[in-house]
């Protein structure tokens, strides 16, 4: 029994570092500024230089998982995040940490998609699959605000740097509970084609960047992007199939609540510390309940029946943010911000599970590494490109404003009838989970 669940353990430990490293550097954002010396939008770059990266390569680190091997991939992508995250830890300046941030979400992109499809391929009966997915999409949902609460304690007593060393230890122990409990697979097949990664990688950073004002860059990056589609008719082996057309509606939902997630979590540490004058220690520890509740709220979503769970989910989550737009400058922790984090929290939570099971419903096993990295390139490339329009806004309830009008137009793009993917799909990985419902489909934020 303990042995059958230990490829969880790991592949979990592995998803849940993905996540935090996301966010563990919110809190510790003001004294990296006055440690090395950055700008605001240097400061930004701190965080985007992780998600952009990570996002913008998970296409082809999902791509590269199916045809190479899944274990092969995951452990490259594992010893590649432990070791740039000892680069960030040691970084001597502003420059240096950026780079090791966007080594950093190499590393991702290679673990995060891989340790979706090995899930899935390791836990095909339907009551295994529950347990797992349920377990996956807690880690998951909680990894974000895990990151905020962990990176205020570690940041208040021991300084910024502490919170890239104390993931890296726990990297490294992924590797040989990994070589020991996963067993290797055999790939798919097939190829990677470069230019079509290239062409995509490139348009989606230059994209983004473009989106805080830098129009080159923006056009760029849309000539690199229709470069990429045609490249997708012409080639034998696309990075992007026609046959994932059926998952295109969420993902637009997942980038979406991608921008809200990260704006969220990005601001709310800075309007804690810089508005109200809370300690990185204090800052982290209010946000406990938060990170309880996207973990709660994770574990039930799978189990609830119904396609209402989806939008009562957001609506939760925009009824949060604008209560949170307020942003007194004298607010209370009980009055003012436990209320719309709980809100937030229960959205999130919902959201993130319900939207990742439709992403991935009906996908075949050999594109199981595929759909994990277009979920998960769906989020990440949502929060940077969000983050990136974030930082023009004046305030900080403006954004948290704006995340909530964004998340009401996730409930349109949700609840529109263009959204045939909502339904349920059978499941290609095993005729025992034929009619098991899209909510107990795994969550890969």
């Amino acid at each position: 029994m303990r042995t059958r669940w230990l490829p969880l353990a790991v592949l979990a430990t592995a998803q849940f570092l993905v996540v935090l490293s996301t966010s563990i550097v919110n809190v510790s954002l003001p004294q990296i500024q006055s440690g090395l010396g950055t700008s605001a939008t240097g400061l930004s770059w701190v965080v985007n230089a992780y998600v952009l990266t990570f996002g913008a390569l998970l296409l082809p680190g999902g791509r590269l998982g199916d045809s190479y091997g899944l274990r092969r991939v995951f452990l490259l992508g594992v010893g590649t995040f432990a070791t740039a995250t000892l680069a960030a830890a040691i970084a001597p300046g502003i420059t240096t940490l950026i780079a090791a941030r966007s080594a950093q979400g190499l590393g991702a992109a290679l673990m995060a998609p891989t340790a979706l499809a090995l899930v899935l391929m390791l836990y095909r009966d339907a009551r295994d699959s529950g347990v797992a997915l349920g377990v996956w999409g807690a880690v998951s949902g909680a990894g974000g605000a895990a990151g905020v609460v962990l990176g205020g304690l570690l940041t208040d007593r021991f300084g910024w740097r502490s919170v890239f060393l104390v993931v890296v230890p726990v990297a490294l122990a992924v590797l040989p509970a990994t070589w020991r409990s996963v067993a290797p697979m055999p790939a798919a097949g097939g190829r990677l084609d470069v230019s079509s990664a290239v062409t995509a990688t490139g348009g989606l950073i230059a994209l983004t960047y473009g989106l805080s004002g830098h129009w080159t860059l923006l056009a760029l990056g849309l000539i690199l992007l229709t470069a990429f589609a045609f490249r997708q008719r012409r080639t034998a082996d696309p990075l992007l199939p026609p046959r994932m057309a059926p998952v295109a509606w969420p993902n637009v939902a997942m980038a979406l609540l991608g921008a809200v997630w990260l704006g969220l979590f990005y601001y709310l540490p800075l309007y804690q510390q810089h508005t109200l004058g809370y300690s990185p220690l204090r800052a982290g520890l209010t946000q406990l309940p938060l990170a309880l509740m996207i973990t709660i709220a994770s574990w039930v979503a799978g189990r609830l029946p119904g396609r209402a769970t989806l939008p009562v989910g957001l609506l939760l989550l925009a009824t949060g943010l604008a209560w949170l737009a307020r942003t007194p400058s004298t607010a209370s922790f009980l009055l003012d911000l436990l209320g719309p984090t709980l809100l937030i929290g229960a959205g999130l939570g919902v959201a993130f599970v319900r939207i990742t099971a439709s992403a991935s419903a009906g996908v075949a096993a050999a594109d199981s590494g595929l759909a994990g990295g277009l979920v998960n390139a769906s989020r990440q490339l949502g929060g940077a490109a969000g983050l990136s329009f974030l930082t023009v806004l004046p305030t900080v309830g403006t954004v948290f404003l704006t995340c909530a009008a964004i998340t009401v137009l996730t409930l349109i793009t949700v609840t529109g009838k263009a959204l045939s993917p909502w339904r349920n799909h059978p499941s290609p990985t095993s005729p025992d989970t034929s009619h098991r419902p899209p909510t107990s489909s795994p969550h890969s934020s």
